[in-house]
């Protein structure tokens, strides 16, 4: 696979934790120095370090960074978003070291760093195969390398096929414009032809133009398939069925929630109403409006035509149907 040319949006290095700071893009690249867990939690907590992937690695230097407390760094980082699993997940795996030393830690972080890439890659690899010649593709939110730390999940398909794809329907993704600011800064960088949509424009697109595929990434998937993504993926879900559209959740074994029977066990982040009520600090509504604002909802398997893994794909996925899979 070519190699990539975004950026990193983490490094440990000299014993700090670097982050990209990815509210800043694409206006300008700055970085984040992270010295302790407790500031690796409010950097996750506060998006400087976004994407289900991506945060389980941070974490996980996290733990690094807090390995003299590691209880209370755990609970910190878990914490930080309650949706994304891969986040509990990495942090899991760094409590499992017995050797507490930096050395370990450092050296088991590492490693689940470099096995998330690997599985990356093998996710665009199968993937890439479901996407037919001269396809346009719809995606939402960022699933890219600044969300996974590796070639991407939705967007590592994207990639992977990108000889193969026309052009790619890139919905802004409100209230924090993730898709505006990342997956079309990304693309632009690949030299893969995309345009940017209001959110409420997915539906008009697929009946007027040509769509052939949408993929989307995920922060938690429920053992029936039932699947957790950014606010919006479900509207997107029920257009594409609507509109005979094939539409792939891409996302890493660790995505996978097995104590989660279905929807109703995934717990959906509440962010602050702020971000609905204003951009760029200023206000966008009146004084004294509320605002809803859960970061994420839950696509049904129902809707869901597969689920691309590093293993392969789980077609009309369901609780038979994963477990199987996964066996």
């Amino acid at each position: 696979m070519t190699k990539i040319v975004t950026p990193d949006p983490l490094r440990f290095a000299k014993g700090e934790l670097i982050l990209l700071d990815q509210r800043k893009i694409p206006e300008k690249k700055t970085y984040i120095r992270i010295k302790s867990a407790a500031a690796a939690a409010k950097a996750i907590k506060e998006m400087v370090v976004r994407g289900a992937p991506a945060i389980g690695i941070a974490a996980a230097y996290g733990m690094v960074l807090g390995r003299k407390n590691p209880l209370q760094s755990a609970k910190m980082l878990i914490e930080a978003r309650p949706t994304a699993v891969n986040l509990k997940w990495a942090v899991d795996e760094m409590l499992k070291v017995k050797d507490r030393s930096f050395k370990s830690m450092l050296a088991k972080a590492g490693e689940l760093e470099d096995e998330n890439k690997k599985l990356c890659a093998l996710i665009a690899e199968h993937g890439a195969k479901l996407i037919k010649k001269s396809s346009c593709v719809m995606t939402h939110c960022n699933a890219g390398p600044l969300a996974t730390d590796g070639i991407g999940t939705a967007l590592g398909v994207i990639f992977a096929a990108r000889k193969r794809i026309d052009r790619v329907y890139i919905k802004e993704t409100r209230p924090r414009l993730q898709g505006a600011r990342l997956t079309a800064w990304e693309l632009k960088q690949w030299k893969i032809p995309c345009v940017l949509i209001s959110d409420g424009m997915a539906a008009h697109i697929m009946k007027t133009s040509k769509v052939d595929a949408v993929i989307v990434g995920a922060d938690r998937i429920a053992s029936n398939g039932d699947s957790a993504n950014k606010i919006g993926t479900y509207d997107l879900a029920i257009s594409a069925k609507y509109h005979n559209i094939p539409f792939y959740i891409a996302a890493p074994y660790s995505t996978i929630d097995f104590s989660a029977r279905n929807e109703k066990d995934i717990k959906i982040e509440e962010r602050d109403e702020k971000e609905m009520l204003f951009v760029g600090g200023k206000a966008i509504s009146a004084p004294g409006v509320k605002a809803l604002n859960p970061s994420f909802d839950v696509t049904p398997a129902a809707l869901i035509t597969a689920i691309i893994t590093e293993r392969g794909v789980i077609k009309k996925p369901s609780r038979k149907t994963m477990r199987r899979f996964y066996s």
